[in-house]
């Protein structure tokens, strides 16, 4: 099996007004990903997906990996994605270069496995585990604090016993937020604080005893992400477990996290930091320095279920997101949707990555090839002239 063609398709999808939501980057307007499908000669289509600005990795892809991979074999994913890093090294190593040869190689993890016949969790030693646990993620800022006891509720009758909300509005909102989803996760439920890196050192400690005291599981970047130095202060501070990544690429930027013991759990993303191989590593790595790892993924449900195979293959993995903010790329895009059921998901025993597109859905929400994407807040990206700082300091 040779490589033959690489894909790119742009989703775009923009909320309907009652849906958007307010974290803090904002209010949310749209959603994005690339789905990736790499084509072999013998007609079989592996699927990855990148979370980054869509027409770079369009340009990546189109101008850079289809030229180094067409004509190679599909045997040797670790040599292709040195093959790619390779070609790109002087433009990449971080951000959209990166995210773009992580998704391929996703599509290559699926291709091979599918030539093999092998789940892409078995590909990587794992040993046969059905399930992953998983988390809710959602609980963003709510105006009407009471609203976010019934969407706890919510979570918890989907089947999540864990669940992520946010942090970092404000000294008043924080604990009566927190507050609020405990009383509707439910006592034995565990609750994930995302701080939406609005903390200062000192602030982050000592809302850090107040997290303690109500059993909150992690405390998800407190910081902005590039304060290694201040992650490495508040980490021994903190009295509940410290969590970042999910803006950090490649072996390289997680083992300085690493070896500075600047967390206790990482968060690498497939669809973002390089791709199955890199988030594998990278979890290795935290294992031999005793750290957990707990992948990001707030993108589609392609990244979800790479991540979820990653997981499923090593030790110290302990979970991964879903994205619970209604949004069509993770709850609609598979033909088996993703299912959780008493806070696992489940893993298909299909070979690959186990799942299938709907191209019903693919269609509905395809950007035209010619287009540039709607001016709006994008959750993590911003498209169009909007302005990036909306909130005001954390106070």
């Amino acid at each position: 099996m040779r490589i033959d063609d690489i894909r790119v398709t742009t989703l775009v999808f923009a909320y309907p007004e009652q849906d958007r939501f307010r974290y803090a980057g904002g209010r949310c307007t749209h959603r994005v990903t690339s789905l990736i499908e790499v084509v072999a000669d013998d007609g079989t289509v592996g699927i990855g997906s990148a979370y980054s600005h869509p027409r770079l990795v369009e340009i990546v892809v189109a101008d850079q990996l289809l030229p180094l991979l067409r004509g190679e074999a599909i045997d040797d994913v670790r040599r292709l994605w040195r093959a790619m890093y390779a070609g790109t090294r002087w433009f990449g190593r971080k951000g959209a270069v990166m995210s773009a040869i992580g998704a391929v190689e996703v599509a290559l993890w699926d291709l091979l496995g599918k030539q093999l016949g092998l789940p892409v969790h078995r590909l990587l030693g794992g040993d046969g585990v059905r399930s992953v646990p998983a988390y809710a993620s959602a609980l963003l800022w709510a105006d009407h604090l009471p609203d976010l006891t019934p969407e706890a509720e919510r979570h918890r009758n989907n089947g999540f016993r864990r669940m992520k909300m946010r942090l970092g509005r404000s000294s008043d909102y924080d604990l009566a937020a927190l507050d609020a989803v405990i009383s509707g996760a439910g006592s034995d439920a565990e609750v994930i604080v995302d701080g939406s890196m609005r903390y200062t050192v000192d602030q982050a400690r000592l809302l850090s005893t107040e997290l303690a005291r109500r059993k909150v599981f992690w405390f998800e970047e407190p910081l902005q992400p590039e304060d290694i130095d201040g992650f490495v202060a508040l980490r021994p501070q903190s009295a509940v477990p410290v969590a970042a990544g999910e803006n950090e690429f490649g072996v390289q930027g997680f083992a300085e996290l690493l070896r500075s013991d600047a967390v206790d759990i990482v968060q690498p993303d497939v669809s973002r930091c390089g791709g199955i191989g890199e988030a594998r590593a990278v979890a290795e790595l935290a294992a031999r320095a005793g750290k957990r790892f707990a992948p990001h993924s707030w993108s589609d449900a392609i990244a979800v279920m790479a991540n979820a195979h990653v997981v499923a293959s090593m030790p110290n993995g302990i979970t991964v997101e879903i994205d619970q903010s209604r949004n069509p790329f993770v709850d609609q895009l598979l033909v088996s949707p993703l299912t959780v059921r008493d806070g696992l998901l489940n893993l298909p025993d299909a070979p690959g990555l186990g799942i299938e597109l709907r191209r019903e859905v693919v269609e509905r929400y395809r950007l035209p090839s010619d287009a540039t994407p709607p001016a709006g807040t994008y959750s993590d990206m911003i498209f169009g002239g909007e302005r990036l700082h909306q909130i005001a300091p954390y106070g």
